[in-house]
């Protein structure tokens, strides 16, 4: 077989890559030609050679999908259960690795992380969260207080409907910081909406530094207590 040119080979180069445009398949133009000489270097077949290149661009559309569903969690920070110290927490490892296989999330079970201050609540939670991201669950994480100040605002502009099925169609709810501060009995009302139309619907994930037999002093009236 002739080689073939330096001008024919640039020619294919410049045509698999506008066919990848097309396709909207980035990791195989990046990646072709070093797969192809790993390929040649080692022998493997054209379809081994065909399966790397495939397998290369679903584990980069992946990679992507992925970042996206974090990037639209809103985590104020990236925690991973992976950085988390378990050594240093009474919380166990074991428990955590179940909850982050998801299947809290498919029963739709609320998660309760009950500590101080300072004892690893929202890491353990964001962790969660990016747990479900990899998994290609819709997630949001935001503050109680967020949350409230959100539906308030929306009630206000007459769009609470709207906001409130927003949050409905959220599969996983990351509440952080339930408790630290008493909440005003409109925000206590919305709060305790959302919490209870996900019941046996879609999960949430709670911390709070409150028993929950305490949680009638920040969600004051008796009906949402």
């Amino acid at each position: 077989m002739t080689p073939a040119s330096g001008g024919t080979v640039d020619l294919h180069d410049q045509v698999i890559r506008q066919n990848c445009r097309t396709l909207k398949t980035p990791a195989i133009a990046a990646q072709y030609q070093g797969l192809a000489e790993a390929a040649a270097r080692e022998g493997h077949s054209h379809v081994r050679y065909l399966d790397a290149l495939l397998g290369a661009e679903i584990d980069e559309r992946e990679r992507k999908a992925v970042l996206r569903r974090v990037k639209e969690a809103r985590l104020p920070r990236l925690k991973t259960l992976q950085e988390f110290d378990f050594a240093q927490s009474p919380v166990s490892a074991a428990r955590i690795a179940d909850l982050a296989a998801g299947s809290y999330i498919a029963r739709a079970e609320p998660v309760l992380l009950i500590g101080e201050a300072g004892t690893g609540k929202t890491h353990l939670a964001s962790g969660l969260c990016v747990a479900a991201c990899e998994q290609r669950r819709r997630v949001r994480f935001t503050t109680a207080t967020a949350l409230i100040n959100e539906l308030v605002e929306a009630r206000a502009a007459n769009t609470l409907s709207r906001a409130l099925g927003r949050w409905e169609r959220i599969e996983l709810i990351g509440l952080d910081e339930l408790g630290y501060v008493p909440l005003a009995e409109l925000g206590a009302e919305l709060l305790f909406q959302v919490i209870a139309d996900r019941a046996e619907r879609a999960a949430v994930i709670i911390t709070t530094n409150l028993p929950f037999s305490e949680w009638g002093q920040v969600l004051p009236k008796p009906k949402v207590s």
